[in-house]
């Protein structure tokens, strides 16, 4: 699973993986991939560092990145306390109600409330940044678009390549105006926040936008069947972040949250506004359908809504409310029903896209249908038709066999 862009960065396979959680990103850059560790949650720039410093040991050497969340537009002289004020008393009894509703208990005094607005602040990303060019990253992806343009420029001076996720072609060409290396094209189907356009259609929109640049494709991609077809449609590799979520090195903090990662299929999931005020593609739980229910109050503009929900997703989790728990994941979530380690899920990956190549390779060179090794058994039954020249359904006369 080579590109251009996978030998530039002395990876193996073309697979970026973003995930919260180190040992996960380590795996993957073990596995030849590059891991890419997701920093919004780290607004103690010591914490960044000690996770970093892990991974340095566990990566042998290996090249990964990291995804800060650093706005385009900086406010000045807003603090938390500022835009906790702004949250109408109408939406915090809703949830207080939705909650009561569902048994959840409140938290004991001292556990911390989940996500909060720092983590989305430019000073605390630049804080992270200054950590992070500490070690040897070699990717810098930021999920709100390009960064400022000296951070592009501080970027390129350490080496490293400046990516960013981009919903449109108008928005890529943007990006690239901006100075950017990479553009990952993330369709509807992905997890967390993303557009209204799929990746088959996004992906060849945003490789003629964007050329020469490489693109990254995002969104339903979960197997190596799927990542061929992304090199098929120019892209020069894959971003996943949903696939991650169940394997063995994952910590999600909730055997139940796991189990219904598990037992979902890709219809099971919603694009909400209910997690941070944009829509956000996640598991469809009774917590977003009362936040999408017409009776209820509506969703706050981030970043309200995140802040009014921080601590009720906490507790959700925390006492593991079955009906509203939840996460951001994308509808691959229907082929994720095992838990398995990242080296599995690499070694699964590598060997489907050979499948996918070799089908490719036998089309092109018109020897016919695919090895039948690789294909499902031919359907017994009513409507079953045996195929030419051959009285149990076997075709033995084409060069397949």
């Amino acid at each position: 699973m080579q590109t251009e862009l996978s030998r530039r960065l002395g990876i193996e396979h073309a697979v970026f993986g973003f995930t919260p959680f180190p040992a996960v990103a380590a795996a993957i850059s073990r596995a030849g991939g590059l891991g890419v560790l997701g920093a919004v949650r780290y607004t103690d720039p010591g914490d960044l560092a000690r996770d970093l410093d892990w991974m340095d040991a566990r990566t042998g050497g290996r090249p990964y990145g990291l995804d800060v969340v650093m706005p385009a537009k900086k406010v000045e002289g807003v603090t938390e306390a500022d835009v906790e004020a702004m949250i109408p008393e109408g939406h915090r009894r809703f949830v207080r109600e939705t909650l009561a509703r569902h048994g959840v208990p409140e938290l004991a005094a001292g556990d911390r409330q989940g996500w909060r607005i720092t983590g989305w602040m430019e000073d605390v990303a630049r804080a992270q940044l200054d950590t992070a060019f500490d070690h040897p990253i070699a990717l810098l992806a930021n999920a709100l678009g390009p960064p400022p343009p000296d951070v592009v420029r501080r970027a390129h001076a350490h080496g490293v390549l400046v990516a960013a996720l981009a919903g449109s072609a108008r928005h890529a060409a943007r990006h690239a105006d901006a100075g950017i290396d990479v553009v990952v094209a993330q369709g509807y189907e992905a997890g967390g926040h993303t557009g209204e356009i799929a990746t088959m259609v996004l992906t060849p929109e945003i490789v003629r936008a964007v050329g020469p640049l490489p693109v990254l494709a995002a969104g339903g991609i979960g197997s190596g069947e799927q990542a061929a077809a992304a090199l098929a449609l120019g892209a020069q590799g894959v971003w996943l972040g949903s696939l991650w979520l169940t394997t063995e090195e994952a910590d999600l903090g909730s055997p139940a949250l796991t189990a219904k990662l598990l037992a979902a299929d890709s219809g099971d999931t919603v694009r909400s506004r209910a997690l941070t005020g944009k829509p956000a593609r996640q598991l469809r739980t009774a917590w977003t359908e009362a936040w999408d229910d017409p009776a209820g109050p509506g969703t706050l503009p981030m970043p309200l809504q995140g802040l009014l929900v921080a601590e009720a997703l906490t507790r959700i989790q925390k006492y593991e409310a079955e009906p509203l728990l939840g996460t951001p994941v994308g509808q691959i979530v229907g082929s994720m029903t095992t838990r398995r380690g990242v080296q599995a899920v690499f070694d699964d990956l590598t060997r489907g896209f050979e499948r996918a190549v070799g089908r490719l390779n036998r089309i092109a060179e018109g020897t016919g249908a695919p090895a039948r090794e690789a294909e499902p058994p031919p359907a017994r039954g009513r409507g079953a038709c045996p195929a030419p020249g051959s009285a149990d359904g076997t075709d033995r006369t084409g060069p397949g066999r």
